[in-house]
């Protein structure tokens, strides 16, 4: 709990510390993982605040000075990262403290002074079913080649599905999986498949030169951590294209609109050779949430595409505007469904209220309708 300030109480944050002088960086990993935040924030003017059920909550320690920032941040940086960090101003990686978690994080300046925000990763990967995915997900890549992208904004547990499902492929099929990530979160082991995960900056110098490479790397499963601009969301098409699964993800909101972003992220006289190599590669999107859940902690809500010969052709014949009702058509059978009708399941459940189910819906007039609520 947290006391009307937005202050960790003691119970909350476990310890609570006095001053900020002695105070240790890894002290505020221990209090982070104690109490099950997803993030830690080091800025200055503000105590370290970590991120609970969605909240920010601040921990019991005076306010931070640059120095405290530059001191807690630089425990951790390896002297060439804190050269990284001064030349380049902000600096992404990820790394292990054992026998507590792994962390991704970002360092960069604010207003002059060093500040971070570190993201907590479970030294284990979660299991396929101890999160309740849908089994839909694990048919949608039963497949020998395309592509499976996992969408949503930033905290919405993206690398968490995609780890688990990298996971079960990993311990089901002798193959070589490749990963290509900036930086490396899940850490994954051998199992029946080899898997070999590749950090940009430390494995290779760029997502451009790691993706480059792949083909020559033997793979059968390829990650790429994210489809951030034309020249990355082609590769991942034409690997897929030529006889692999893809797995990557993108910050969009809606399965349609994930499609529309793929497209349209190229020049008009490119986009008709995109979006029919699209409908032959594209195996299924899905586009998720976390929604704050009562009364605490946050629930997953996800919109699920799989693409069938129907939708392929929508795609290719740029009709894209029209698979929302056609997800709609024999869900029992294909395994589909819309955002709304996810949130309206954890409506029903009591899981969520009413308000947090309108404002997270991307179409709340429809589920206004769905529910019989009048919409405000």
């Amino acid at each position: 709990m947290k006391d009307k300030t937005g202050t960790a109480t003691a119970t909350q944050t476990k310890t609570a510390y006095e001053g900020v002088a002695q105070l240790q960086i890894q002290q505020l990993f221990k209090v982070m993982v104690d109490s099950g935040a997803s993030d830690l924030h080091i800025t200055v003017g503000s105590a370290p605040s970590i991120r609970v059920s969605g909240d920010i909550v601040r921990v019991k320690v005076g306010s931070l000075t640059p120095d405290d920032t530059k001191r807690l941040v630089y425990q951790i940086l390896t002297e060439k990262q804190k050269a990284d960090l001064e030349k380049n101003l902000d600096l992404d990686f990820s790394f292990g403290i054992k026998g507590l978690a792994r962390f991704r994080a970002n360092v960069f300046y604010s207003k002059g002074a060093v500040a971070a925000v570190f993201r907590l990763i479970p030294s284990l990967i979660p299991d396929y079913e101890a999160l309740n995915l849908p089994p839909v997900l694990l048919e949608m890549v039963n497949v020998s080649s395309g592509l499976f992208l996992v969408t949503g904004p930033t905290g919405s547990g993206k690398s968490t599905t995609l780890a688990s499902i990298i996971d079960k492929l990993n311990a089901n099929s002798a193959s070589h999986i490749i990963t290509l990530e900036d930086p490396i979160e899940f850490v994954h082991q051998h199992k029946l498949s080899l898997v070999n995960q590749r950090e940009v900056g430390v494995d290779t110098h760029s997502f451009a030169r790691g993706i480059k490479s792949l083909l020559r790397q033997d793979p059968d499963i390829v990650l790429i951590g994210e489809l951030r601009d034309p020249e990355t969301i082609e590769a991942a098409l034409t690997i897929a294209e030529t006889g692999h699964i893809v797995f990557g993800t993108l910050h969009t909101n809606s399965t349609i609109q994930t499609i529309n972003r793929i497209i349209n992220v190229f020049p008009s006289d490119q986009q008709e050779q995109i979006r029919t190599l699209l409908s032959f590669v594209l195996q299924g999107v899905v586009a998720q949430q976390l929604l704050p859940k009562v009364p605490s902690g946050r629930c997953m809500v996800q919109e699920i595409l799989r693409i069938t010969p129907a939708i392929r052709n929508l795609i290719r014949e740029d009709k894209v505007h029209q698979i929302y009702s056609q997800m709609q058509i024999g869900q029992e059978e294909t395994g589909m469904n819309t955002m709304n009708q996810h949130i309206k399941k954890r409506l029903d459940a009591g899981l969520i209220t009413i308000e947090t189910a309108m404002t997270f819906s991307n179409n709340p007039e429809e589920l206004a309708r769905m529910t019989g609520v009048q919409k405000k």
